[in-house]
């Protein structure tokens, strides 16, 4: 599993029906991908469930390489790069991933939590923790995934959940779901990724 992320901070006064207009009229293009178990176009907007920004930020958790690289190179990224300009995409390697006590239920919110990982820990038991952390999560009332990753370039975690509701137990930046495409959404690899 591969997760991605880009982030759009937009001007305060921006119309953000902008956004909201733009993904209903193309988050469909993604409910087929190839190589996609997920993408969540999520939104913050500024004063709303306490966001100090607005911001269009999608987060994606890829079965293969091939697919996300379609994406990037073969065209899917390109309408955004003409639209906003080319943001940089961040990506880690999957760690873990659970499917919640609410799975079948329409995700409406998530929360994405970036951390580095402590120096003073072994990594063995870092990725642990962090696979435990998902665990609980996915149990949490009203979590539909629970999904944790790294970049080792950075040595940075990110943690990200799907909610049926607004007051997720997890703490982070909390996004409004747009819409969701899971193409591959069965096929990701639940537990520990190593």
């Amino acid at each position: 599993m591969h997760a991605m992320q880009y982030e759009l901070t937009l001007p305060a006064d921006y119309d953000m029906g902008v956004i909201h207009a733009r993904v209903s009229r193309v988050g469909h293009l993604l409910d087929d991908w190839e190589g996609l178990g997920l993408k969540a176009y999520l939104v913050r907007e500024r004063g709303v469930h306490g966001s100090p920004v607005n911001q269009y930020a999608p987060f994606y958790l890829w079965n293969t390489v091939e697919g996300m690289n379609a994406f990037l190179w073969g065209g899917g990224f390109q309408g955004l790069s003409d639209g906003f300009g080319r943001p940089t995409v961040r990506q880690w390697t999957g760690l873990a991933y659970e499917e919640g006590v609410a799975a079948g239920s329409p995700a409406l919110f998530a929360v994405r939590r970036r951390e580095p990982v402590p120096d003073a820990v072994a990594l063995s038991e870092t990725a642990r923790d962090t696979a435990d952390e998902v665990g609980r999560r996915a149990r949490e009332e009203g979590a539909v995934l629970a999904a944790a990753a790294v970049d080792t370039s950075r040595w940075e975690r990110v943690h990200f959940s799907l909610w049926a509701h607004d007051t997720p137990k997890a703490d982070g930046d909390l996004f409004q779901v747009l819409h969701l495409s899971a193409p591959g959404r069965t096929a990701l690899p639940g537990g520990r990724q190593w």
